[in-house]
């Protein structure tokens, strides 16, 4: 099929899609409502893009017909690079994209030095977020022994964030002589990354009746920082796998705020998100059954990057990608590998889509 015959479809769609989403049926629904006007947005974007490429193209056709040279070398090298954006458009969008995320880094493989590196990897994303323009907050967090952390939970929002992060989720391991190393010796540990997008409230069923709640004293730095109200809420809630039937208690803490409906609220925000991402995991893992290079889904226990320090190498294994930037990158360079990572998905997708 021509690529200007899809388009053809789109733009139908697109008049359909504009009608439904000044109807007042369809506003009242909620869920749909927020759909339909995704829906909007991605077939605007799409279609604007057809439009500069219909116009190069009328350009060219004309620039030929009356032999005007400096028109044409101007317009052919626009006319693929224009196809290849087009193509790139056409490719169906991850409806996770846009969304924001919580994000969690435990420390793995390694004891006290895990612990470290987590902490370096937290710092490294919150480098990044400072270059996006991206905003975090910590929601909760254990501390290793020597420093960085055991576990560190943060949310994260902004405009295509888990668009953006959603690649970094898996096992980065680390290989360095850790502070605690008397004999200089390097060693390899590792910190596990979760990426997991934001659910929205009608996206997931909660019975909230059947949540345990429990309230306690936020841990402070002690004299006036102490917290001495019950600020710190933990929530209990057994959900039912609808594949399995499988019950299983999911236990959360939030500690974020000094205002207690403050954090209950957060911590029912990570609940729909940890039974969101539960009930996803069977579409998540069908998507990488489908791909060979697992880029950006699929099993979290895969080792995904090496940080190599007595090299100041960076490798990420699922592309094959390595630079010798390991400073600038745990100071939060780490767009390269991301933009990499992005065009070895774009590609694998567009042979499936056979564009």
């Amino acid at each position: 099929m021509n690529i200007l015959d899809k388009i053809e479809g789109l733009e139908a769609k697109f008049h359909e899609v504009s009608l439904l989403i000044t109807d007042p049926a369809v506003i009242a629904d909620q869920a749909r409502y927020v759909r339909l006007n995704r829906d909007y947005h991605d077939l605007e974007r799409v279609l604007e893009c057809a439009r500069r490429y219909r116009q190069a193209l009328d350009d060219l056709k004309e620039a030929k017909e009356i032999n005007y040279k400096e028109a044409i070398d101007e317009l052919e090298p626009q006319i693929p690079q224009l196809e290849e954006e087009l193509k790139l458009q056409l490719l169906p969008q991850d409806p996770e994209d846009g969304k924001n995320v919580v994000m969690e880094i435990r420390g793995g493989t390694g004891g006290d030095e895990a612990s470290l590196f987590a902490g370096d990897l937290f710092r490294m994303y919150t480098k990044y977020f400072e270059i996006k323009g991206f905003k975090y907050t910590i929601s909760s967090f254990s501390e290793g022994a020597v420093g960085g952390y055991k576990e560190i939970i943060f949310n994260v929002t902004g405009e295509n964030v888990y668009g953006t992060l959603k690649y970094e989720s898996g096992v980065h391991r680390v290989q360095r002589v850790p502070v605690t190393e008397t004999q200089g010796r390097v060693h390899t540990s590792a910190a596990t990354v979760a990426v997991l997008p934001e659910a929205d409230e009608f996206e997931v069923h909660i019975n909230e009746g059947e949540i345990k709640w429990e309230t306690f004293r936020s841990g402070g730095a002690g004299g006036q920082n102490v917290n001495k109200v019950e600020s710190g809420v933990r929530l209990r809630y057994n959900w039912k796998n609808p594949n399995t039937g499988e019950v299983q208690e999911i236990l959360i803490e939030c500690t974020e705020t000094r205002d207690q409906p403050k954090n209950k609220e957060r911590a029912l925000a990570r609940l729909r998100t940890q039974i969101y991402d539960k009930e996803h995991q069977k579409y998540i893992d069908d998507i990488a059954a489908r791909r060979k290079t697992m880029v950006s889904t699929g099993d979290r226990s895969a080792k995904i990057r090496t940080y190599n320090y007595p090299q100041g190498r960076i490798t990420d294994h699922r592309i094959g990608y390595t630079v010798y930037n390991l400073a600038a990158f745990m100071d939060g360079d780490i767009q390269g590998v991301i933009d990499a990572l992005q065009v070895a998905e774009n590609a694998e997708r567009m042979k499936e889509s056979e564009l």
